[in-house]
């Protein structure tokens, strides 16, 4: 075990003489003298005075201790108060990818809300929520302010916390202030997961309306076929009931991701910071393929099962609502289908080793994969890749193709359905003659799946005009 001597916030701010070494740190003989003041009140007088971390922090690979151990006054010159508290020895730190997300937005943005909303005169005057023995606990709503050290989320990042890191009731590693910025950065523009099928979930949901709204408008603009708009299947204001589908869902798909996110930022998962951390040789480009193929087995049955008659019509149906969606389909569903089809992705990184830069790219490769399996552009005519041709066949004709990345478990399942060749060549991908074929097999399929179409068709609305 280690005691960890830690200046208390106003020491840090007013620059005094135990403020970090950018503020002139105190020199080593007063800070022996005041080291051994407090050990004479500890039981740990006899441990090393090399034991101890410096004024302005620990060791890395420390994580914050769970309990204050003891806080006594000394005075060089001014006083200040030091808080003591004992560290789990030679604890590694996970280095999640959400703990880089979090500094970032700490420091640029968290800490002041959180100063301000919440501030650290709170945690004394308030007993009735948290008393001041287990300020350090996990569950303890309110946290020791005086006791957070900053410690960077990767070797590879350090951003030095503004004062406002240290003025507030809730400091950064407190599991409700975490919980509550993961949902906002989930929701808004962080690292979420896109599921599979219509793949969005927030992990994605891997990246919020930022990255929804990014990604999708530029698949329209220059990737997306307008000529979709003048097929029969194609519904009245579609492209307005899909982002209105998305804008409902995403909330709930947040609050549904946040503890998995939660639990990486805890230290739960089993994601690792640099080549040398792998498991063993070569893992961290093994681990690619592991992943793809973990995922696309399980999201495979997932989205498979949500085809079931008895949880259809209510959570799957609302994204089977665009027969011939558009980019911005590839988040409008059910929030709980969104979900439930990302959920594998979330759970890779607890059952397997991750590197979290590979964490990082795979959702950004996931939330791109998402938005281009509804693009309508037929590119990928393969046997194996589960592309935009293969993810079409789906939301014609609904029981095909339930895969994300390959067709290797609809083909042992019984589900394949090998794209129509037609859409692959320009010149009858659009043709009259092809839309009239898949609105008759579609029509057909759908009574047996839906019974009646309540949807509401641009074609529909021309016939009215003509009568």
């Amino acid at each position: 075990m280690l005691l960890a001597v830690v200046p208390s916030p106003a020491a840090r701010i007013a620059g005094s003489p135990l403020a970090t070494p950018a503020r002139g740190p105190i020199s080593r003989p007063e800070w022996q003298t005041a080291l051994f003041s407090i050990l004479s009140r500890t039981e740990a007088r006899n441990t090393p005075i090399d034991d101890f971390p410096p004024p302005h922090g620990r060791p890395s690979g420390f994580r914050p201790g769970l309990r204050s151990f003891s806080t006594a006054s000394i005075n060089p010159s001014p006083p200040v108060t030091v808080s003591c508290r004992f560290l789990p020895e030679s604890r590694p730190n996970p280095f999640e990818p959400m703990d880089i997300v979090l500094e970032i937005f700490d420091t640029f943005v968290g800490d002041r809300i959180y100063a301000a909303l919440l501030p650290a005169s709170l945690s004394s005057s308030t007993t009735f929520l948290a008393g001041k023995d287990d300020a350090n606990s996990t569950l303890s709503f309110f946290g020791d302010a005086q006791s957070y050290v900053y410690e960077p989320a990767s070797s590879y990042l350090y951003l030095e916390p503004s004062k406002y890191a240290y003025m507030s009731a809730w400091p950064r590693d407190n599991i409700y202030r975490q919980a509550i910025s993961l949902y906002f950065i989930t929701w808004y523009a962080a690292v979420c997961t896109v599921c599979a099928e219509p793949p969005a979930n927030l992990e994605t949901r891997i990246f919020g309306l930022l990255v929804y709204f990014v990604c999708a408008t530029l698949s329209y603009i220059f990737v997306f076929d307008k000529t979709t708009f003048k097929h029969p299947k194609y519904l009245k204001n579609q492209i307005r009931l899909e982002i209105a589908q998305t804008m409902r869902s995403l909330p709930v798909m947040a609050l549904l991701t946040v503890p998995f996110f939660l639990g990486e930022v805890r230290g739960y998962a089993k994601l690792y910071d640099t080549v040398a951390d792998e498991p063993f040789p070569y893992y961290s480009i093994l681990q690619f393929p592991i992943f793809i193929a973990f995922t696309d087995f399980f999201i495979y049955w997932i989205h498979r099962g949500l085809h079931h008659p008895l949880v259809y019509k209510t959570l799957h149906k609302p994204h089977h609502k665009w027969i011939m969606p558009t980019p911005y389909a590839s988040h409008a569903f059910h929030p709980v289908d969104g979900w439930a089809q990302s959920v594998p992705y979330h759970v890779f990184p607890f059952v397997l080793p991750l590197q979290k830069f590979a964490y990082v790219l795979l959702f950004a490769f996931i939330n791109f994969w998402t938005v281009m399996i509804h693009d309508g552009e037929y590119i990928a005519n393969s046997p194996v890749i589960n592309g935009a041709a293969c993810h079409t066949m789906h939301h014609l004709y609904f029981n095909y193709n339930y895969g994300q990345f390959t067709t290797l478990w609809d083909r042992l399942g019984g589900s394949y359905r090998k794209p129509n060749e037609e859409l692959f060549r320009r010149e009858t991908k659009m043709a009259q003659e092809q839309w009239e074929k898949q609105t008759k097999e579609m029509e057909s399929i759908l009574k047996t799946v839906e019974g009646d179409d309540d949807r509401q068709y641009v074609s529909d609305e021309a016939k009215k005009k003509n009568l």
